[in-house]
């Protein structure tokens, strides 16, 4: 046999091992299966060939992130139901990152694979083959994706915190992975840390749940404890570039099993003027991002009125923290807020499919759920908002675990018995801007003469042009993309099939 037949042999074989190796579960697509033998891979991006442009394609029917490379049409002469027209003057705002959060579940899960293929795992999510996120999420002591309640000082009262310290989850589950997955991400990994409960002696009712606020005399003890945490974390050779004010603060104003502290707005604005914003700044983590809000659109903008009606709250926040499960509500309320307060920053900070009624929670292979997520992203980016991070980076075939049975999905699902783990449709909806929307790229204008498609388009720092499409009709779309500015001779004319994302890079 040739040397010449061999290597392409070796080639071909080689692109084949990094490909889907999919399996279908009854629901409408299929998951792609990684073990320790195998994982498909996405290729780090490479800018196409001058005169061409590259297309990425994820499909209901099967195809994950599948790439071609086109010429442009020297004129239109094909008739397209649908024309975008790009303009590239008009920009926006820039892409801060993409990621998912390191909860315990997430941890308890990666560490029940073979280490082979738990490194796989994390390499899916953080490596230049892989969905290259820059951002992690961590919550600050336990959450409801923990075995049980905790904080890092239960017992009796202690204001000055003498007892506080890490747990063994943060050194089994969390500390470890995030170590691992800064290091795939070669030290671009942004993190952002959040709590859900205080210690039960700071709050009024003694328990992690509510309803229920704070006491009084604790809102200084509670912002040192954001500080003590950070040192925690810094003294394991761990930084956070953003701090949330607490997750979902509603949540701890209603009758709820997740562990939380309620917050009024006033109440939040007098925190952060005189606690937390002062215990930061004046602390050696002064330069970290601080987030507010972290909780549902239906607190857009009017709490943050009320919460900025305090001007030293006001002046300490850099951003705000948006949840996905109202994501019903008008999403124009995010322009309005960014309208209100443009040197603020708005980033998506959690999301996920199969909460509460949504059952099965976890629906292995399920493309509506892939859909919902793309949508999401797509509406957010067209209305301010600078990136997405995502819920538990893995759960089990539950949605677990969860010590408050509050199973959800997720786009990796691990399944420890058979040593393997599944990435669903939502990974590869994530794909599509993740992988292709890097940190500094900037949302640009567009028009569409159509609404059966959603669409979105951004200017890479490379200069390349990345238009999203999603296509949730059952009927193929033709499209065509004109650019502004640019030479409006070539022409982009592509068929967006049903049910699919595509993204075309120029």
């Amino acid at each position: 046999m040739k040397l010449t037949t061999i290597i392409t042999i070796l080639h071909i074989c080689g692109a084949l091992a990094k490909s889907c190796v999919p399996r279908s579960y009854g629901y409408s697509s299929v998951v792609c299966v990684c073990n320790a033998l195998h994982c498909d891979e996405i290729p780090p991006f490479k800018k196409p060939k001058n005169g061409h442009y590259i297309t990425y394609t994820t499909t209901e029917s099967g195809q994950r992130l599948q790439i071609q490379e086109y010429q442009f049409e020297e004129s239109a002469t094909n008739h397209t139901n649908i024309i975008v027209t790009i303009n590239s003057s008009e920009r926006y705002q820039k892409i801060i990152g993409w990621g998912g959060a390191f909860t315990d579940a997430t941890g308890i899960n990666v560490n029940s694979l073979d280490q082979v293929t738990a490194t796989s795992l994390l390499k899916s999510y953080y490596s230049e083959n892989g969905l290259e996120y820059n951002i992690g999420r961590v919550p600050i002591g336990g959450s409801d994706f923990s075995t049980h309640g905790y904080s890092y000082n239960d017992g009796d009262e202690d204001p000055e915190l003498l007892r506080f310290n890490l747990t063994s989850e943060d050194f089994s589950y969390k500390i470890p992975l995030i170590k691992e997955a800064r290091a795939l991400s070669n030290g671009n990994l942004k993190l952002l840390a959040a709590a859900w409960t205080a210690p039960k002696w700071m709050k009024r009712n003694g328990q992690y749940t509510g309803p229920d606020l704070l006491k009084d005399e604790m809102y200084q003890p509670w912002a040192n404890y954001f500080v003590q945490f950070l040192r925690a974390y810094a003294k394991e050779g761990i930084d956070f570039w953003g701090l949330s004010t607490g997750n979902e603060p509603s949540t701890g104003l209603i009758p709820s099993k997740i562990n939380s502290v309620g917050w009024l707005p006033s109440l939040m604005a007098t925190f952060i003027a005189n606690n937390l914003g002062p215990a930061i700044r004046n602390s050696e983590f002064a330069s970290i991002k601080l987030l507010t809000i972290d909780d549902q659109l239906f607190m857009f903008p009017k709490i943050i009125e009320m919460i900025f009606q305090n001007e030293k709250a006001k002046n300490y926040i850099d951003g705000f923290g948006l949840h996905y499960y109202w994501n019903w509500l008008p999403r124009n309320w995010l322009k309005e807020t960014h309208d209100k307060y443009p040197d603020k920053f708005i980033l998506s900070t959690e999301a996920c499919e199969g909460v509460g009624l949504d059952q099965p929670h976890v629906k292995l292979g399920d493309w509506g759920r892939a859909e919902k997520y793309a949508a999401d992203i797509i509406l957010d980016m067209n209305n301010w908002v600078t990136g997405w991070v995502d819920w538990n980076l893995a759960v089990d075939l539950t949605g677990g675990p969860t010590y408050i049975d509050n199973n959800v999905d997720a786009p990796i699902i691990v399944n420890s018995t058979a040593g393997e783990f599944y990435k669903q449709p939502m990974y590869y909806a994530l794909a599509h801007f993740s992988k292709l929307l890097p940190e500094g790229s900037q949302r640009i204008s567009f028009t569409q003469t159509s609404s059966d498609i959603l669409v979105t388009a951004f200017m890479r720092i490379d200069d390349t042009i990345v238009v999203t499409i999603l296509n949730r009709q059952l009927q193929d779309e033709s499209v065509e993309i004109r650019t502004v500015n640019r030479d409006e001779n070539r022409k982009i004319i592509l068929t967006v099939p049903a049910k699919s994302i595509v993204s075309i890079l120029y």
